[in-house]
């Protein structure tokens, strides 16, 4: 099958670098090459263009004060404000969620080894984080309050300004993982009171390797990487100049055409998810029905194997997956899943679909005909399925 034929609808994994950006780091591997750190007119001229990237992306965040850290990804991004809070006490305490990523997550487990305490917080069968469950969370010793802005697997965005007024009430450091939400829906880290906030340019139409970390002003944390005086001496290495210049031109378009985005991914999102709950029976939809990422469809097929699902939707040259593709092969359901009430067996059959600007009405009508087909095809050969008809006839 050629790739015109292919219908990618795995956009949270990762997404296709716009032409434009592309054009814009060309410069920068062979021509703009200078190391920021010299001294010289063509080094400080990539000096210059990153910092004008930093006054972009602090803007496009709605922040008055504060400064963006850029860094090799979303996951170093998360490590870093963790780690780099908690290296700054002897012990303390740390809140998060059962349904973070797992950049968080196993962060949060390396850190209770080595003697912090970690409340992981349940999340209701919408994927909700109730912000009066992080209130009574808090004790004297919490450092820091870790709550993803929105889910990655089922799209549910969480009332990060809620939490955000908690922390700010209680004076502890609020951190949102906005991998998923960056680019895709408005943040104002003032009006959140969000103090450090992830982020990833490939998520964004943006290259790979790149993403950064924002932390605002006066907020002290721990340098990650230690080396070199570059990120004010917080990240040292040498910037990756064509890939920040990337990220910079890939939030230009994103923010300029976040609107139109929303409106076209909220109607292709609106008429799936209503396709496949009204003509396939027996199904799912997981994450809060209002409160998700434009682009997030994700939906359990109960008596169907999602990876074998998965395998014939790839045959037809449909791209999705059955949850993070940090976890893909992972031999147990998501943990996402689970913590919001599914049991296995329906969570082993779960798909999510994330939608980009380039998918259409027409391709959503090919995929649902298709997932109808297969989801028929594997209940026939189910023995489990065979047994529940039975027994309802």
């Amino acid at each position: 099958m050629s790739d015109k034929q292919i219908i990618y609808m795995d956009h949270a994994a990762t997404t296709a670098t716009r032409p434009e950006v592309v054009a814009s780091m060309l410069p920068y591997f062979s021509m703009q090459y200078g190391n920021p750190s010299s001294q010289y007119i063509i080094a400080q001229k990539n000096r210059s263009a990153i910092e004008e990237c930093r006054r972009k992306i602090v803007n496009s965040l709605n922040a008055k004060t504060g400064n963006i850290y850029f860094t090799a990804g979303g996951t170093e991004a998360d490590n870093w404000a963790l780690k780099g809070i908690a290296c700054l006490y002897e012990r303390g305490h740390i809140i998060t969620s059962k349904i973070e990523h797992h950049a968080i997550i196993h962060t949060c487990d390396y850190l209770k080894k080595h003697g912090y305490d970690i409340t992981y917080l349940d999340a209701d069968e919408n994927g909700i984080i109730r912000p009066e469950k992080v209130k009574s969370a808090i004790r004297k010793d919490t450092i820091l309050i870790s709550i993803m802005y929105a889910n990655n697997e089922i799209g549910t965005i969480q009332p990060i300004k809620e939490i955000g007024e908690i922390a700010r009430r209680y004076n502890i450091l609020f951190h949102t993982d906005a991998v998923q939400a960056y680019g895709q829906i408005p943040i104002d880290v003032d009006e959140c009171n969000i103090a450090m906030l992830s982020a990833s340019g490939h998520k964004l139409r943006g290259p790979k390797g790149i993403g950064f970390l924002y932390i605002r002003k006066g907020v002290n944390i721990e340098s990650f990487i230690h080396g070199g005086a570059q990120e004010e001496g917080l990240r040292a290495g040498t910037e990756n100049v064509p890939a920040i210049i990337g990220l910079s031109k890939a939030v230009d378009v994103s923010f300029n055409t976040m609107q139109e985005r929303i409106k076209q991914e909220v109607k292709l999102r609106d008429y799936m998810i209503e396709r496949i709950i009204n003509e396939i029976p027996y199904v799912r939809l997981n994450g809060h029905r209002i409160r998700r990422l434009p682009n997030n469809v994700n939906v359990s097929f109960q008596f169907v194997q999602g990876e074998s699902l998965l395998v014939m939707l790839d045959m037809d040259g449909i791209c999705a997956s059955a949850g993070s593709a940090c976890t893909s092969g992972l031999a147990s359901p998501s943990h996402v899943l689970l913590a919001i009430g599914l049991p296995y067996d329906i969570a082993y059959g779960t798909i999510r679909f994330t939608l980009g600007y380039e998918n259409t009405l027409s391709q959503i009508d090919y995929v649902v005909d298709r997932i109808k087909m297969h989801v028929a095809k594997l209940r026939e050969k189910s023995p489990q399925y065979e047994d529940f008809i039975k027994g309802n006839t």
